[in-house]
C-alpha cells in the first residue's frame, strides 16, 4: 500500500519553486508577515477564469495601475474599464468585476470578506473563486480546484471517471489533503504542480515531490488522466460586420447589449449571428461595398465567420443605430478581438 500524500512534501518543493506572479506573495515574504491584498487576489482570480497565466499578467498589471484599489475600480467608468478588457475575452468578467467592485465599496467599506459564505454574495463571485480568495488572500483552509488541481488529483488516486462527471470526486479527493496550516501557499502550490510538473503532456514526474505516492504512476495509466467526455462538436455561425466610415474619419460603432456575447463593448454594428443565411441589417443608409475576405473567430460554443462590408458615407447622413466616434478617439485596441479582425482586414485593403 503506497502512502498518502502529505501536504508537507508539496509546500517544501513550493518554498523552493513558486512561480513569481504579479499578484502572488512569495512564501518566503508570507513567512515573514507579508500578507497577501484580496483585491489583487481577487482580481487575478477573474482574469484567469478560462485564460492563460502568459495572457492575464500584462492585463493584470494595467488594470491595478489603472485602479490600485477596490474603491479607485468601483469609481471608474464602465467604459473605460470595458476598454482596458478588450482582447481578453469572456466580457462578462469585466462587468462583473466592476459590479463585485461597487457592492464590496457600497456594503463592506471596501474590504473583501474573508469567509467562502459571505464572498458567494458578491456578483461574479462562485464556489471556485470564493474558495480561492479565502485561502489565498486569507489562508483559510478552503479547497480550491481548477483544472491543473483536476489532473493532479485524478492521477495521484487513478481516477478514471471523466470530466466533467468527476468533479464532484476529485473535489473530495482534493479536501483530504487540503492543510490547516498553510492552506494558501498549498493552494497556489498545488495548482503550480499542475502547470509546471504534472503537465498535460509529457509530466515531469522524475521532479514530483509526489511520485512516490502517485497511484497513475506506479499503474502506468497517468498519461490517460484525466479522462473527459468527447467534446460536442462547435456550430458555425456567420454574419456581417459594418464598417462605415464618415467623409470627416469619424467611424461608426454601437455598444453591444449589456447581456450577451461582448456585452458593453464597443463593436462595428453587426447582422445577428445565426447557423443560416440571415438578413441585412445595416446601420445607415450608403453604397456598400463587400470585402473580399472574411474574419474568423472561435467563441466558447461556437466558431463564428464574418463576411465585412465598407462605406464612406457623407456628414449629413443619419444612422439608424451606433454613434459616430471621431478618429481622434477612436482606438482600435479599445475593440474586443474578433473586431479588432474586423478593423485589421479593412485596414490593410
Amino acid at each position: 500500500m503506497r502512502d498518502y500524500p502529505k501536504s508537507q512534501d508539496l509546500l517544501d518543493w513550493y518554498d523552493r519553486h513558486a512561480r513569481v506572479m504579479p499578484w502572488r506573495v512569495a512564501p518566503a515574504d508570507r513567512a515573514k508577515g507579508v500578507d497577501p491584498d484580496p483585491y489583487r487576489i481577487w482580481m487575478s482570480e477573474i482574469m484567469l477564469q478560462q485564460t492563460t497565466v502568459a495572457a492575464v499578467k500584462a492585463y493584470f498589471v494595467k488594470f491595478t495601475t489603472l485602479w490600485p484599489t477596490v474603491q479607485d475600480l468601483a469609481a471608474a467608468k464602465d467604459a473605460d474599464v470595458m476598454a482596458a478588457w478588450a482582447g481578453l475575452g469572456y466580457y462578462a468578467r469585466a462587468r462583473n468585476l466592476l459590479k463585485c467592485a461597487r457592492y464590496v465599496t457600497l456594503h463592506h467599506n471596501g474590504m473583501f470578506p474573508r469567509s467562502h459564505e459571505q464572498l458567494l454574495e458578491l456578483p461574479g463571485v462562485g464556489p471556485y473563486t470564493a474558495a480561492a480568495v479565502s485561502s489565498i488572500a486569507f489562508d483559510l483552509p478552503e479547497t480550491v480546484v481548477d483544472g491543473n488541481v483536476e489532473r493532479v488529483i485524478a492521477r495521484l488516486f487513478d481516477i478514471h471517471t471523466p470530466l466533467p462527471t468527476a468533479k464532484a470526486e476529485l473535489t473530495e479527493y482534493a479536501k483530504t489533503l487540503t492543510p490547516q496550516k498553510r492552506p494558501g501557499d498549498y493552494a497556489q502550490a498545488i495548482m503550480d504542480l499542475g502547470a509546471t510538473i504534472c503537465t498535460p503532456k509529457k509530466p515531469a514526474c522524475g521532479l514530483c515531490p509526489w511520485r512516490t505516492n502517485c497511484i497513475g504512476l506506479a499503474n502506468g495509466t497517468h498519461l490517460e488522466l484525466p479522462k473527459k467526455l468527447p467534446k460536442k462538436k462547435k456550430p458555425t455561425r456567420i454574419g456581417t460586420a459594418y464598417v462605415a466610415r464618415r467623409v470627416d474619419g469619424a467611424y461608426l460603432l454601437e455598444t453591444r447589449p449589456e447581456s450577451g456575447l461582448l456585452g458593453g463593448m464597443q463593436a462595428w454594428p453587426t447582422t445577428d449571428w445565426s447557423e443560416t443565411a440571415v438578413n441585412e441589417d445595416a446601420p445607415i443608409h450608403a453604397e456598400w461595398k463587400t470585402h473580399e475576405g472574411e474574419v474568423r473567430h472561435t467563441f466558447t460554443h461556437f466558431h463564428l465567420k464574418l463576411r465585412i462590408k465598407t462605406a464612406l458615407v457623407p456628414l449629413d447622413r443619419k444612422q439608424t443605430r451606433g454613434e459616430f466616434v471621431q478618429a481622434a478617439d477612436f482606438a482600435s485596441a479599445a475593440l474586443p478581438t474578433v473586431m479588432r479582425k474586423v478593423f485589421d482586414l479593412v485596414r490593410s485593403e
